[in-house]
């Protein structure tokens, strides 16, 4: 009885050990912002909104190098998971991330990234178009990130399995950026979604069953307090007249550390004869101090997703703190 006693405490202790060996380190961190915003026609109710989000993260260092991180987002709008990914950093052979919730890729992602104080020229118009919504997102996605075989250059690879996301059948993207030279930042991607369904801001949608090819452009560059932004965004549908280009332009200043200033540009051009091209600018302004943020922009959005003379304009407030 008494050895029996000996093995299973050396194997309690040898578990322990083990698992200690392999502890991780765990973190939470979270946002919350108060949002006051209007405009022409837009479904604002009585224009108050609140956001708020909780994100626990951890890591773990593997015998061979590796580490592993996961982490998960608690989102008061989604009612629940926002956000939740694994990811495997092998060194210089890069990362492999899993998203079980919300993911996308780089044409997603860098679909307008231009430089603003606070929200895109086109933000908050109801109906207005963006830049290419047609890049794959969704749940259960994988997505390689390899930054170490140039300097300055991050290789991105992205699919989206069929049946995982809305509209989409199955998609691959592919994305590059270079940040060589000091205040550069340049990024191309492109990618293809099968058997997709346009969503309701583009003019004509494509057919079910077709596809659609998307191809995001985008250079910044920052010298001193000032960032001057490209965007070129290319769209093409398998359906006829269903192909439109997106362009944009931003310029922010940074006043000092804690305010900046930019305006915004963008235009949108549809295939389809019937539609005006959609134009809108848009002015922000943000301070910051510490962890807490307050910013305001206006926005003007002529001939709104193709219509001509429908113009609409839209404001917003924002509040937001860090922690």
């Amino acid at each position: 009885m008494n050895k029996l006693k000996k093995v299973s405490l050396t194997a309690l202790g040898t578990a322990l050990v083990s698992t200690a060996s392999y502890a991780a380190d765990i973190s939470a961190s979270g946002s919350a912002g108060l949002t006051f915003g209007g405009g022409d026609n837009t479904n604002t109710g009585n224009g108050w909104s609140m956001s708020d989000t909780i994100t626990f993260a951890g890591s773990a260092d593997l015998d061979n190098g590796f580490t592993v991180s996961t982490s998960m987002s608690l989102d008061n709008d989604a009612g629940g998971v926002d956000a939740a990914s694994t990811t495997i950093d092998m060194g210089d052979m890069g990362s492999l991330t899993f998203t079980g919730e919300d993911g996308s890729g780089p044409i997603g992602a860098w679909d307008d990234v231009m430089p603003t104080a606070n929200e895109e020229a086109h933000h908050g118009v109801a109906g207005s178009a963006t830049g290419p919504t047609q890049g794959a997102s969704g749940n259960q996605n994988f997505k390689y990130v390899n930054s170490s075989m140039m300097d300055g250059v991050e290789l991105t690879a992205f699919y989206q399995p069929s049946g995982n996301a809305a509209n989409i059948k199955s998609s691959m993207e592919y994305g590059i950026k270079y940040t060589g030279i000091d205040g550069l930042d340049v990024g191309f991607a492109m990618g293809e979604n099968e058997d997709g369904v346009a969503p309701t801001n583009v003019y004509t949608a494509i057919a079910a069953g077709g596809t659609y090819d998307n191809t995001v452009m985008y250079a910044k560059y920052t010298m001193d307090a000032f960032t001057i932004g490209y965007q070129a965004n290319d769209v093409d549908g398998s359906t006829a007249n269903s192909d439109y280009d997106f362009r944009g332009i931003g310029v922010s200043y940074a006043v000092n550390e804690d305010i900046s200033v930019s305006y915004n540009m963008t235009d949108v051009d549809y295939e389809n004869s019937a539609a005006s091209d959609q134009e809108a600018t848009g002015i922000s302004v943000s301070w910051t101090n510490g962890s807490v943020t307050v910013s305001a922009s206006t926005h003007e959005v002529d001939n709104v997703k193709g219509a001509a003379t429908v113009d609409n304009t839209a404001y917003e407030v924002n509040f937001g703190f860090a922690f």
